[in-house]
């Protein structure tokens, strides 16, 4: 990485830094741009904790880039300074490099659909494809808007699903985590207690002691066993098969596979909306749809639809067929479809389904708390009264 300085042809001094295997390949870089070099220097390198640093560009950094590049290019700043700006003002050094190096590609002559195609990890394709459009329709400010809006509403549908599952896994690992140390450190104490009286003990403390000593005995084993049950599954869910079958068992969970519908239907009919509206072509849009889709049987659905629109069939039958789909969102499409309005109809179904997945994790919440609650108490309070069990004969034997 190379600090630079210059002047360009009107004075304006100007600094900044870019990534180059040597001095002449940052000159060459500056002269491109019509910059009077004053200096080139290597920048010092920082200490730096690397284990702590994210690389990654998450949802809501990108919705609030999206949005401020809105505004400014809608106040009619050139694209140039508007990446300028931003590009200085982000915090993540990662997402900041992507910047400049995409305002670099721009003033050499690139367009921004182009410059931005290169850093797939940080702009999607559909990202892409509605600011390519945008730029050929001359309408940029209104795409940047439109996709400002889908990427808060996507970032808020993603944060209600985490939410809904947070709760559980806290419970659930505390409640594991309890009878864990239970087993390994206060049951054999009150084993050993009853061993020195002696006598037979009840059959529910013989299960639990029984369990104690093969955990602390083979306690190696299970952690081995579930340390290669988790790769052996990812693994599996890596595969296209394993996707597919894992995807289609989580939509057939009780409560959570409704709330997985549900989020995946408003992502499909939020994209696809934003996508049609944006002017992009209804095959690269559903194209585009079934790779951010989240879900490999959506996915499949989406798939076999594409298809049949190139055989010159409509949207809605082949959805319909599918089977994935509630009945009322095949419906809608097909107005839409009819009334040629099927941007307006897909926002719409997006903006029900979002509700309805505020209600689906309300009711998974409801429903999660007590169920959650009984297990604790349950898994705790069975190994609790397991041992207490032979304190009610200890009269008896220690005659």
């Amino acid at each position: 990485m190379f600090v630079w300085k210059g002047k360009t042809a009107k004075g304006e001094t100007l600094s900044g830094e870019y990534e180059a295997k040597d001095r002449n390949e940052v000159g060459e870089y500056l002269r491109q741009r019509r910059i009077v070099i004053s200096s080139i220097k290597k920048k010092p390198k920082d200490i730096q904790i690397s284990f702590f640093q994210k690389k990654g560009v998450g949802v809501k950094d990108l919705s609030v880039f999206t949005r401020q590049f809105a505004t400014m290019v809608n106040a009619g700043l050139p694209l140039v300074q508007c990446l300028d700006v931003l590009g200085k003002q982000l915090e993540k050094p990662h997402f900041k490099k992507v910047v400049q190096e995409v305002m670099a590609d721009v003033e050499g002559g690139t367009t921004l659909a182009e410059a931005m195609e290169k850093h797939p990890k940080v702009f999607s394709d559909l990202y892409v494809n509605m600011i390519a459009a945008g730029e050929a329709g001359g309408i940029l400010d209104v795409i940047l808007s439109r996709l400002a809006v889908f990427l808060e509403k996507a970032d808020a549908l993603a944060r209600k699903v985490k939410g809904a599952m947070t709760y559980p896994t806290i419970v659930l690992t505390v409640a594991g985590g309890a009878c864990i140390f239970m087993l390994m450190f206060v049951i054999p104490v009150f084993a050993k207690m009853f061993s020195d009286f002696g006598g037979e003990l009840p059959a529910p403390t013989r299960i639990v002691m029984n369990l104690s000593n093969f955990i602390r005995g083979y306690w190696w084993a299970l952690l081995a066993g579930g340390t290669f049950f988790t790769f052996a599954f990812k693994r599996f869910r890596a595969t296209q098969k394993g996707a597919y079958l894992t995807d289609k068992w989580a939509l057939k969970v009780p409560i959570l596979g409704s709330v997985l519908q549900k989020s995946a239907v408003a992502r499909f009919t939020r994209t696809l909306g934003t996508l049609i509206g944006s002017g992009v072509p209804i095959l690269q849009g559903l194209d585009i749809t079934s790779r951010t889709a989240g879900n490999k049987v959506i996915q499949e659905a989406i798939g076999k639809t594409s298809e049949a629109i190139s055989q010159g069939e409509t949207i809605a039958a082949p959805l319909k067929a599918s089977g994935v789909f509630p009945p009322m969102v095949t419906q809608m499409i097909g107005i839409g479809e009819q009334t040629g309005a099927l941007d307006e109809m897909l926002s719409k179904i997006a903006d029900f389904y979002d509700d309805e997945v505020d209600a689906a994790v309300e009711a998974l919440t409801a429903a999660i708390e007590p169920l959650m609650i009984v297990l604790m108490g349950g898994m705790v309070g069975s190994m609790l009264v397991a041992m207490y069990l032979p304190m009610f004969k200890m009269s008896s034997i220690v005659g």
